[in-house]
């Protein structure tokens, strides 16, 4: 791991180098926006700097409520559960809706830690081939009569992609076979649009455009009730510290009071996708699959010496043969760097053989 010394919105020191981040999932850059830090200041001020119990115990600060109902508000369900992470969230979730006599069907480019949950589910996962609901049907029909109950579930903005899963094919299917629906909303809250479609079970983290960090469930307040009684993270982890709780809250008020401004990001990934001639971003990430893990390296070192931070990221994060370039878009991204990032790799990576 390398250090990163954060210097603004965008700049970052790695290495010693001063550099351009396109690397950070903060795409709205509200970590560093003031009203964000001074919610956080003010909040640690009155309340200390740690919550200091579980939720159920002594950790359920006033805060908690405010967030709480702001998701449920965002996400258009009855109410919402703040945890301490998205990994925890969905780590806790899965095993507590379903047991080992269900069924779980998870899209193969799923983040981890909906692997995790299914695993420690210990129903029957199936894995579908990534968004081909041609095969979720197949082993849905194969299956599902087979089990009391089967979930569904699904990053909605894939985070290496930054393709968007077909959220209302899939509510239709989960209707047709009488199955729950959840999504991960990491990568989309704050900058992608709402879903087409009902998702009754609606997952997510505080941690990349709301700039801060947690994890949260949106859905009736019947499952609500439930997590909160029986979603093993959720129990017996420590509530999460009140300037964390107050960050996020500044931060959505943010977000709903400039919709244009969060817009930006993938305004400007759309771009970027247009001056490489690339498929139109669905998302404020933007994968270059170069293929050969020594070559993408390579590309990210000479992007680094040209001024650019772009992580490299190569299997097992992603398939073999898949290696590649993650560039993620933020608000604060200068049109000009974005043009001469697209330039350098049109010029000497795309075009070279």
């Amino acid at each position: 791991m390398t250090e990163t010394e954060r210097l603004g919105p965008v700049d970052v020191l790695r290495g010693g180098k001063r550099l351009i981040s396109f690397s950070c999932n903060d795409y709205l850059n509200l970590s560093q926006h003031p009203d964000v830090k001074a919610a956080a200041i003010a909040a640690t001020e009155k309340f200390g700097t740690g919550s200091g119990a579980s939720r159920l115990v002594t950790g359920n600060h006033p805060l908690f409520a405010t967030l709480e109902a702001k998701l449920a508000k965002l996400k258009g369900t009855q109410s919402a559960c703040v945890l301490g992470s998205g990994y925890l969230a969905n780590s806790g979730i899965i095993p507590a809706l379903v047991g080992k006599d269900d069924m779980i069907c998870v899209d193969e480019l799923s983040h981890a830690c909906i692997y995790a949950g299914a695993s420690l589910a210990q129903g029957a996962v199936h894995i579908f081939r990534h968004n081909d609901m041609d095969h979720l049907r197949e082993i849905l029909e194969g299956h599902r009569k087979g089990h009391p109950h089967a979930l569904i579930v699904t990053d909605r903005v894939f985070s290496m992609d930054g393709d968007l899963a077909p959220v209302s094919v899939l509510a239709d299917i989960a209707d047709e076979h009488d199955a729950w629906l959840m999504t991960d909303d990491a990568h989309g809250i704050g900058v992608v649009g709402p879903s087409a479609g009902t998702v009754p079970l609606q997952m997510g983290t505080l941690s990349k455009a709301i700039g801060g960090y947690g994890g949260y469930l949106c859905a009736s307040q019947a499952v609500i009730d439930l997590i909160r009684t029986r979603c093993r993270t959720f129990i017996y982890s420590t509530g999460l510290p009140p300037g964390v709780v107050a960050a996020a809250i500044a931060a959505l008020d943010l977000i709903a009071a400039d919709p244009e401004f969060a817009a930006r990001p993938l305004a400007k990934a759309i771009a970027f996708t247009r001056l490489l001639d690339l498929k139109e971003a669905e998302s404020p990430i933007v994968p270059i699959v170069i293929g050969d893990t020594e070559r993408t390296m390579a590309a990210a070192r000479m992007l680094e010496d040209e001024g650019f931070l772009v992580v490299p990221i190569r299997p097992p994060t992603v398939p073999e043969g898949t290696a590649r370039l993650r560039i993620t878009f933020t608000a604060a991204h200068d049109d000009a760097d974005i043009e001469r990032l697209a330039d350098i790799i049109k010029t000497r990576i795309l075009d070279t053989p």
